[in-house]
């Protein structure tokens, strides 16, 4: 799909990440990428930077394959998708992870 702007790309990001178990294994995989890279920083250990796009996308892309039954929005919106990623986990850790299945639904019934 094209999309002229991140605003109008983002409700479809939201909807190929449908099922709390996704998103919940995007946040587990992110915030310990990032975790591990703030590790590895501390200790001076630069290849530790790795971590964060391995172990990221190591967990997540297994998700939508395995949970969600699609191919992950990274592979033809990347730096969209990385936007996306970022305010999805920001969402969820502000408990609004209700929110995100409204915006999913809502898309899904508007486009299936």
């Amino acid at each position: 799909m094209t999309y002229r702007s991140y605003e109008e790309f983002w409700p479809y990001y939201v909807a190929m990440h449908s099922r709390a178990a996704t998103r919940w294994v995007h946040l587990t995989g992110t915030l310990t990428g990032l975790a591990l890279t703030a590790y590895g920083v501390a200790r001076g250990r630069g290849r530790w930077l790795a971590a964060l796009p391995l172990i990221g996308y190591g967990t997540a892309w297994p998700a939508h394959f395995l949970i969600e039954g699609n191919n992950p929005a990274t592979f033809g919106h990347p730096v969209w998708s990385l936007r996306g990623d970022a305010q999805m986990i920001r969402m969820m850790l502000a408990g609004r992870d209700a929110e995100l299945d409204e915006i999913a639904g809502k898309w899904l019934a508007e486009n299936r």
